[in-house]
């Protein structure tokens, strides 16, 4: 399996020089998980490694259907990273749920593991802005919201998925506060 080193290589030739905003919301995202990446039942390596690869399916070196978690989870997937960091990436931060509204198949192919590890990526990618600022969960979701504005399916999507996604967060950090690990955000 390719190591962490090689994921942030790969997410950087791909995204740093095409999507700089991108990289530095990945690179935030992926500090936030190194940061986190001990508490209870989390597979660090997988943890980190998701956060690193979970928006080069936004890419334009890496799209081919057009949905980045899918994208993404086919392209890390053929480029030898496990099964586990696949799905992970192509279900990261509820991402069947807006496949469902946009009519999207694929992600069929990559179980969604609803697991520690699963959560900790989901609350990694939430407490980060879309240039790498630190943000609340409320915060990030609020400029969301305003980005894409009302009726795009985005705004859909997170008006579905906020309850499930706000959940993932609770449990981490309930294993956070376990753990002794201050939260940030």
């Amino acid at each position: 399996m390719p190591s962490i080193a090689d994921a942030r290589s790969l997410a950087e030739l791909t995204l740093a020089e095409h999507l700089p905003d991108r990289w530095r919301h990945v690179q935030s995202v992926s500090r936030e998980a190194l940061r986190i990446a001990d508490i209870a039942d989390v597979d660090s390596d997988r943890l980190i490694q998701a956060a690193v690869l979970h928006d080069i399916g936004y890419s334009p070196l890496v799209a081919h259907v057009g949905f980045h978690p899918i994208d993404g989870a086919r392209f890390v997937a053929a480029r030898g990273y496990d099964d586990r960091v696949a799905a992970l990436v192509a279900h990261h931060s509820g991402a069947l749920i807006e496949a469902n509204l946009r009519e999207v198949s694929g992600l069929e192919l990559f179980p969604d593991e609803a697991s520690a590890t699963r959560d900790a990526l989901w609350y990694c990618d939430a407490v980060t802005g879309p240039r790498g600022e630190p943000l609340s969960p409320d915060q990030r979701w609020a400029e969301i919201r305003q980005r894409y504005g009302v009726g795009h399916v985005v705004t859909r999507f997170l008006d579905v998925a906020e309850p499930t996604l706000r959940a993932a967060v609770e449990r981490t950090r309930t294993r956070m506060d376990a753990a002794g690990v201050a939260q940030s955000r």
